[in-house]
């Protein structure tokens, strides 16, 4: 059995490795670009008010320089653009270099007709994504640094209104912050971008603080959406290289019909295409070049400040981070061209399709492709260009004279630039005035180039195939195959829509002819958020694609879709087929956050099975032996289950309102997860079984050797256990634990308590292996029988040379004195129990490590953690563990309370998992209730 329960955990535990591998290793290598610093960064601070620096002791404001600009600023007579930086969770203030210091050699590109002035917060590099106490002194001091750095331009003809913001992280949703506070000015602020900022929630629901900020402020943007459209707000994801802040979580939860917002994955940034991580968004030179050259050009000429435009912004925006079109941003588009150019650099092209490579030297040249001819058979028009600078190059004419153009609209604004290539595509419906359209292949810097073009039928480009089921493990595979007919494809993946749903897409191209300098680029589209990737091969090659999703389809009406911009005369076989280890480590990444709930369901039920063990037999088990009998998912998902489909019920739903009952927790799942959203709660189960019994029984095995060394140098008693409930030391022992956590922080008298019970636990785990050693060697030297408290070894006939009495001490046996079984055996049972319990023990501990941090960073500051979000159930915590600090199970095995506590730790177990999943502090609250029921049952 128990053989049997380790190998089934080690097949849980090796699955629940290959999800942690997936979602921290697999994405590809780093292709960012590292930013360096030409000259040596400074930082000055700049000096608030005295009284905002004895409210915000520990919060700083500087401005970022280097080199002569940094001494130029020294007296803060300051002509620049503002720009605010906001580090995220434990971010560092110095981290605004990148920005700085690109913005800075930009400025000096351009003769320094205006430039950035970077000023950068630090606060301390506090943990705001898991302790949320702080998140609202954050919002106050960042509104007063916006007042102070707006009256360093006060002395300037036409000083700035406002200051554009650039937030990491949690910096982000504390910009957004800003605008729920009562006496904020929205004018303050006309630009906010975000970087691996999570809007739609915290990554860990840790305390109570970070839940009711992220409320109020989506709740504030949701009610005033409105009133807030002419704020314009980019928000970037780091796409899955960042693991610690999935890119769903970044998108912003505004309405879909705000066209000032706007929601994007850095893969499908024009001239980044590349996956960040957490910190290298930050420092990203593809990533920062995007932004200050989004900076630049949002200048108004005339204020030479950010544009108060809205659409501007946008525009600019989507310039630089949707649709790159291969130009330097201008307001004007579709400007009319007027050719005046010879007649013999014209070519009139009357085949459907065209493929130049121009020579070496320069030369002047323009294709006409006549519309006339092709508007029926045909409905688009394609062409892609390799190494080709010119910005102008594809045209609609509108005047023509036999075999030249004398003038055409500029088309060169619906450019779309991708990695190795930039493409067009015109449908012709949308151009009937259009006589011809002309591709410029001029070649003014004897630099070769390529240039393909090609009508076509949209209809004979689109290619729908289903992907294959998420529960075929791989075995079947979905295939198509494109035969060399054109430039341009479009496989549109099924039933592609599942945050759960991952598929290895393996493209293999067979080119008939060489492709020297050909590429081939793959993009998986998906239509409902910004979070395309783009792979690239070359001739003839084998190419692998993870296909995942960052979020869920909102809705039925858009499909994903992988969009092959192909090599002429290549032929492609395109294979789909599900990823399991990928599919592990999508579970993982959406709801591994889950896992500490399931983890404490499994160990409560453990917990229930050595209670009824005790209760039947008398005798308690190991938590393994317990884990594997009692944590069975069939006990709980089904009642979970019929709970959320009672609360479907409107006149139910409307019941339990009214109780003021909390909404479930687990709806998100099913939500998100579609039909078989119950096979993925059971995974998370067992994986949460097999981290408890693992968990357990390496903090078994480390107290086990840990005793090796300690029990030579320290005799403990044989019954540690046997100390008297509500004595005077334990009463003691209380008040200064209470006064801990009600003067200074409530997670630091949690530490204090569970090293005390580790101490006490390790005492026991001594005593244990002392009474078998002695029990071991018994046989060798004597015979005898059970006979008290103390163990003596009978040494032949006469009497023992040799005891153990209690707290260690020796002691003179008689002959009547014999080897106690019964003290090992109760100690073995005591240990049992209170590995349990340290290892409930554990949990809020854990959960309650991010305020420890928080106030161990800022104890020169202020010796009280304020707010506190453990005191309240950190009191219960330490006074019910420093009661059973000296309970044993015969003190259990006989009290009144013993049936109750047992039959309560079931449905205790199932209110866990309806109302802790997305609100992990209350694990800790409902074992504190475990925890105190026991220590009741040790008086009762």
């Amino acid at each position: 059995m128990k053989l049997s329960a380790a190998t089934f955990y080690a097949l849980l535990a090796g699955l629940f490795a290959i999800a942690i591998r997936d979602v921290l290793f697999g994405y590809e290598e780093n292709g960012c670009s590292m930013t360096y610093m030409f000259e040596y960064p400074e930082y000055q601070r700049i000096r608030l008010p005295k009284r905002l620096q004895r409210q915000y002791p520990s919060y700083g404001l500087y401005l970022y320089g280097e080199g002569i600009y940094a001494e130029e600023n020294k007296k803060l007579k300051l002509t620049g653009i503002p720009v605010l930086f906001l580090p995220g969770n434990a971010g560092s203030y110095k981290q605004a270099r990148s920005l700085g210091s690109v913005a800075l050699r930009k400025a000096e590109n351009m003769d320094s007709r205006f430039h950035l002035n970077v000023f950068t917060v630090n606060f301390n590099e506090e943990l705001v994504a898991l302790y949320g106490g702080s998140l609202q002194r954050q919002t106050k001091f960042i509104h007063e640094c916006i007042r102070a750095i707006l009256k360093l331009y006060k002395d300037q003809a036409a000083p700035p209104s406002s200051v554009a913001v650039v937030g990491h992280s949690m910096g982000g949703i504390v910009a957004r912050a800003l605008f729920t506070l009562p006496k904020f000015n929205h004018r303050l602020i006309s630009l906010i971008i975000t970087q691996a900022t999570p809007h739609q929630g915290p990554v860990l629901p840790l305390d109570s603080d970070l839940l009711d900020f992220y409320a109020t402020v989506n709740q504030h943007w949701s009610e005033r959406a409105q009133e807030l459209r002419n704020v314009t707000v980019l928000s970037v994801g780091g796409g899955f290289r960042d693991y610690q802040v999935r890119s769903g979580l970044t998108a912003l939860p505004c309405p879909s019909d705000d066209p000032n917002k706007l929601s994007l994955v850095s893969t499908a940034v024009p001239r980044t295409w590349v996956s960040t991580d957490h910190l290298s968004i930050v420092w990203c030179k593809e990533l920062v070049l995007a932004t200050v050259r989004t900076f630049f050009d949002l200048v108004d000429p005339d204020t030479k400040q950010i544009t108060e435009d809205p659409e501007k912004r946008m525009a600019v925006i989507r310039h630089h981070f949707v649709r790159h079109p291969v130009k330097i941003y201008d307001d004007t588009e579709d400007n009319v061209i007027t050719f005046s150019v010879p007649l013999e650099v014209w070519t009139k092209v009357l085949a459907p399709r065209l493929s130049y490579t121009s020579p070496k030297e320069p030369r002047t040249k323009y294709c006409m492709f006549p519309l006339s001819s092709h508007r029926k058979s045909y409905s688009h028009f394609h062409c892609q260009s390799s190494n080709l600078e010119m910005s102008s190059w594809l045209f609609g004419c509108t005047q023509s004279n036999g075999p030249a153009c004398l003038q055409a609209v500029d088309l060169s604004w619906k450019t779309e630039l991708l990695p190795a290539f930039k493409v067009l595509t015109l449908k012709l419906d949308d151009y009937p005035s259009f006589s011809h359209i002309v591709v410029s292949a001029s070649n003014t810097n004897a630099k070769q180039f390529s240039i393909d073009c090609e009508f076509f039928n949209e209809d004979s480009r689109i290619v729908s195939t289903p992907v294959t089921h998420v529960l075929s493990f791989g075995v079947t595979v979905s295939e198509v195959v494109l035969h060399p007919t054109g430039l341009i494809h479009n496989i549109q993946l099924q039933d592609f829509h599942q945050i759960y749903q991952a598929f290895t897409v393996r493209i293999e191209s067979h080119c008939q002819t060489p492709q020297e300098g050909k590429h081939s680029v793959y993009r998986l589209r998906v239509p409902w958020f910004r979070e395309d990737s783009f792979t690239t091969a070359s001739g003839s090659s084998v190419t692998q694609i993870s296909a995942r999703l960052h979020s869920r389809r909102p809705d039925n009406t858009s499909t994903a879709s992988l969009q092959l911009h192909t090599s002429p005369g290549c032929r492609y076989t395109v294979t789909i087929r599900t990823s399991v280890f990928q599919v592990l480590g999508q579970i993982l990444r959406f709801h591994g956050s889950c896992l500490p709930v399931y983890i404490a369901v499994s160990i409560l039920l453990a917990y229930e099975g050595q209670l009824h063990s005790l209760l039947t037999t008398g005798h308690t088990v190991e938590l393994g032996k317990a884990l594997s009998a009692s944590a069975k998912p069939y006990r709980v998902m089904p009642v979970i289950n019929i709970l959320l489909y009672l609360l479907s019920v409107g006149w139910l739903q409307a019941g339990w309102s009214a109780l003021s009952l909390p909404p479930l927790d687990v709806p998100p799942l099913s939500e998100e997860g579609g039909d078989w959203s119950p096979l993925v709660s059971l995974l998370l189960f067992m994986f949460g079984s097999a981290i408890a019994y693992w968990g357990s029984a390496l903090l078994g095995l480390s107290l086990s050797l840990l005793s090796i060394p300690l029990s030579a140098i320290h005799r403990p008693s044989t019954s540690p256990s046997s100390g008297r409930l509500g004595s005077r030391g334990q009463i003691s022992l209380m008040v200064f634990l209470v006064v801990i956590c009600w003067t200074t922080c409530g997670a630091l008298a949690l530490i204090i308590t569970y090293l005390i019970y580790l101490y006490k636990v390790l005492r026991l785990q001594m005593s244990e292996r002392i009474l078998k050693h002695v029990l071991n060697l018994a046989p060798r030297q004597s015979s005898g029988r059970a006979a008290g408290p103390g163990v003596c070894v009978k040494e032949g006939g006469g009497e023992a040379v040799e005891a153990l009495g209690p707290e260690g001490s020796a002691v003179s046996c008689n002959g009547s004195d014999l080897v106690s079984v019964s003290v090992l055996e109760d100690t073995s049972e005591d240990l049992y129990l209170h590995l349990t319990l340290l290892t409930l023990l554990t949990l809020p501990v854990l959960l309650s490590a991010p305020s420890f941090i928080y106030w161990t960073k800022n104890l020169r500051y202020s010796l009280h953690l304020d707010p506190d979000p453990c005191w309240p159930v950190a009191i219960v915590l330490v006074i019910s563990a420093v009661l059973l600090m000296s309970s044993s199970t015969a003190s259990i095995r006989t009290s009144k309370l013993l049936k109750t506590s047992a039959r309560l730790q079931f449905p205790v177990s199932i209110a866990m998992v309806a109302f802790a999943l997305l609100h992990l502090y209350r694990v800790a609250h409902f074992i504190a209730l475990t925890l105190s029921l026991h220590a009741l049952s040790c008086l009762i």
